[in-house]
Formats: C-alpha cells, sequence, structure tokens
C-alpha cells in the first residue's frame, strides 16, 4: 500500500490517510487524535505515528509535523466574539419542531406542525425549499451529514420521507411503523436511514433501495431516542420503559439492555470512539455505559429535576446536561466530576450542545432564551434574546461562528460572529 496523501479532520481532530493498493483501487483510515491540546508536545506525537502507523515513512514527519500544528491552532481559536443576530426567519405557520444544519452550515432545515421542512441559505437567510407532503407534524428531521445532499423528515403521519436536499425530490415514504414518528437518524455513511416511534420499534431502512431492513423489537414504551456510532456498526435507542437498548446494525439483534434509570429516558448519545455512551433520564441522573460490557460505568447526579438532554463534546472528554431545573451541568467523563454548574436561565433547558471546538456550550430555555457559556468557568458569555416563546432548538455550524434557535413562536434566528 502506498501512501497518496493526507486529509485534516477539524473536529473531533484527526488525519486521514488516502492510499493505494497494489491493485490499484483507493482506501483510507483516521487516525484519531482525540486527546490534542493546544499543550501537546508534538515531537513526541509525531515520532508515536510514525512508529506505529506503518504508511507513514520517517522523511513524512516534516508535512505531518505541519498538520498537527494546523489542528493545534484549529483549537486554540477560542476568542470570545460575540454573536449578533443576523436574521429573523418568519419561517412557518405553526411552531417549528426541530432544526439542523448541513455538515458545511451552509443550509440548514427547519420543521413545523405546518406539517412542512424547509431548506435555508446560512448566508442569506432565504428560503431554498419547502418540502411538502406529510400529513402530519413533521417532528424528526437531519440532513446526512457529512454528505448532506438527502434529508429525512419524520412525521406524526407514522412515516418517514427522503428527499434530495438540493432539487427536493422525493426519493422513498418509509411505511411501517403504527404510530408517530419521534426521532431518526442517518448512519455514517448514508446507506441507512434509523427511525423510532411511538409504536414501541425502530426500524432501520435502506437509503438506495426504501427497503425496510429491520424492526428492533423489544422496548416496551415508546423510543424517543436513537443515535448510530461513528462506524455505522451499532445503533442505541431510549425508551420510556426506563432502558437503553444496544443493537447490531447488520443483524438487527439486540446486544444489551442497559438498565438502572428509575424514570423514563429523554436521551442518548455515542461518543466518538464509540466505546461509551451516555443516557439522561426523568428520574434526575445521567449514567454512562460500557459499550461492549453494557454496564454502567458512572452515575452523575447533581440536578435536582428531569434531564431533558445530555450532550458529548466532539472528543468525548466532557458532556453537558440540560434540565427542569433551568441549569446544565458539564462533568468531566473520565472522573464523573462536575466541572461547571451553568446558572441563568429562568425556565427549564430542553436543548444544549457543545460548539464544535468543545469551548462554548449552547443552552435553549422555556425562558425565550438561549445562552453562550464559558466550558471551563461555566461563565455566561452571552445571551441571545429575543424570541417571544420558549427555544427548543439550537446548533452551532461546523466551524462555530453561527447559531441557529428555533422557537414556538414561530421564528428561527440565525446569529453570527
Amino acid at each position: 500500500m502506498k501512501l497518496k496523501r493526507f486529509l485534516l479532520r477539524y473536529y473531533p481532530p484527526g488525519i486521514v490517510l488516502e492510499y493505494e493498493r497494489r491493485d490499484g483501487t483507493r482506501g483510507s483510515k483516521e487516525i484519531d487524535l482525540l486527546r490534542l491540546t493546544p499543550e501537546t508536545d508534538v515531537e513526541v506525537l509525531v515520532n508515536q505515528i510514525v512508529y506505529e502507523e506503518p504508511l507513514i515513512s520517517a522523511n513524512r514527519k516534516p508535512q505531518l509535523r505541519k498538520l498537527i500544528y494546523k489542528l493545534m491552532e484549529k483549537l486554540d481559536q477560542n476568542e470570545n466574539h460575540d454573536f449578533y443576530l443576523f436574521k429573523i426567519l418568519r419561517a412557518h405557520i405553526l411552531p417549528l419542531t426541530n432544526c439542523a444544519f448541513n455538515k458545511a452550515g451552509d443550509r440548514f432545515i427547519t420543521g413545523s406542525y405546518d406539517r412542512t421542512c424547509k431548506v435555508w441559505d446560512t448566508q442569506t437567510g432565504d428560503e431554498q425549499l419547502t418540502l411538502e407532503g406529510h400529513k402530519n407534524v413533521v417532528y424528526a428531521i437531519a440532513f446526512n451529514n457529512p454528505y448532506g445532499d438527502k434529508i429525512i423528515t419524520g412525521s406524526f403521519d407514522k412515516t418517514c420521507k427522503l428527499w434530495n436536499s438540493t432539487t427536493g425530490q422525493l426519493y422513498h415514504t418509509f411505511r411501517g411503523h403504527s404510530t408517530e414518528i419521534v426521532c431518526l437518524s442517518f448512519d455514517p455513511s448514508s446507506s441507512i436511514v434509523a427511525t423510532g416511534s411511538m409504536d414501541n420499534t425502530a426500524k432501520l431502512w435502506d437509503v438506495e433501495t426504501g427497503a425496510e431492513l429491520h424492526t428492533l423489537r423489544g422496548h416496551s414504551a415508546e423510543i424517543v431516542s436513537l443515535n448510530f456510532n461513528t462506524f455505522g456498526d451499532k445503533i442505541i435507542t431510549g425508551s420510556f420503559d426506563h432502558s437503553v437498548k444496544v443493537w447490531d446494525v447488520r443483524s438487527g439483534k439486540c446486544i444489551h439492555t442497559m438498565q438502572g434509570h428509575h424514570g423514563e429516558i429523554s436521551s442518548t448519545q455515542f461518543n466518538y470512539a464509540g466505546d461509551l455512551c451516555v443516557s439522561g433520564s426523568i428520574d434526575r441522573s445521567v449514567k454512562l455505559w460500557d459499550i461492549a460490557s453494557g454496564q454502567c460505568v458512572q452515575t452523575l447526579r447533581g440536578h435536582n429535576d428531569e434531564i431533558l438532554d445530555v450532550c458529548f463534546n466532539s472528543n468525548g472528554n466532557k458532556l453537558v446536561t440540560a434540565s427542569a431545573d433551568g441549569t446544565s451541568r458539564c462533568y468531566n467523563v473520565m472522573t464523573g466530576a462536575c466541572q461547571a454548574i451553568l446558572i441563568g436561565h429562568e425556565g427549564e433547558i430542553s436543548k444544549v450542545t457543545f460548539n464544535p471546538q468543545g469551548s462554548k456550550i449552547l443552552t435553549a430555555s422555556s425562558d425565550k432564551s438561549a445562552r453562550v457559556w464559558d466550558v471551563e468557568t461555566g461563565d455566561c458569555l452571552q445571551v441571545l434574546d429575543g424570541h417571544t416563546d420558549e427555544i427548543f432548538s439550537c446548533a452551532f455550524n461546523y466551524t462555530g461562528d453561527t447559531i441557529i434557535t428555533g422557537s414556538k413562536d414561530n421564528t428561527c434566528r440565525i446569529w453570527k460572529c
């Protein structure tokens, strides 16, 4: 095998090696640098990579060194720029349900009770497409990141639809659930769609043919959260039956049932490495689970009301929680220690996320505001206000310099640095 070129992956930091096999075909492999910090000893890291990776010869060291410095520079871009209100989009005639960016962040989508999904240009705020055809609320939406050429919409009409994100062409309508679809996801290769429903099942669908691949049965109450791991070979489902299940994507078989919560699950997520997942529950606790064994490795407590959302940062060493008690908490994943409590909202926090760099946290609240926080200190850096009803959805773009907030006031706001 011969190394052809290096590619950078900024969030989480890593280097992608593109190589050529003896038969002339191309392949790629990723070197994860999840522990890279601006203080990392670059020479030690370069020598370690060259020693462990046969594709990289010693004469490639200068190039490798340069790439690592570039990644460190990105990690260190932590200027406290304020966000300003760029545009208010009177997006829908009824309240929004969700919003999501594509990988590049130059487009985003909004779902609504008005039964449509709209596609927007982030730079201009112009509407590009309206995806129509559902017969009830469009509740869950997603791009097939990193590609961004397809969109899925899940509806209370029991169906999920797959669309071309540029033309608006409808590829497939996935039918089979007996009640509302409330969560969905593409796998990382964009070949499978997963849908979770109030009928207690999740389903896996083939993107190319529209055929149902598997029905994931075993939960005894509705599934409200599902996520693929980075490699696309496993999926987790969180349910109102108080459990989280890990499934094998290829066979559709359940690998583990992870029990221990004393209330409904509200949110789940894999870390980037795929060896851990997190679950938040209305029992006021958060649990970290080992994927290999299915065992709980940490129970994180401190909130005095329901946990409504959980999120890992891009390299998986921190996680943040959102609670109905009006606070968020940032935890160290290795130790389970709470390193910051984000206090300031006057209503429940329904959504929380890290910026790509992992230096800031964004929260959305029923107090009609979103807030930007410093990860290390827990200080509120900025209040994004102006919505006239609760904010239930918020997101950073890939570079972290644009935010979208979606509200029950029927508007979506774009905020820029």
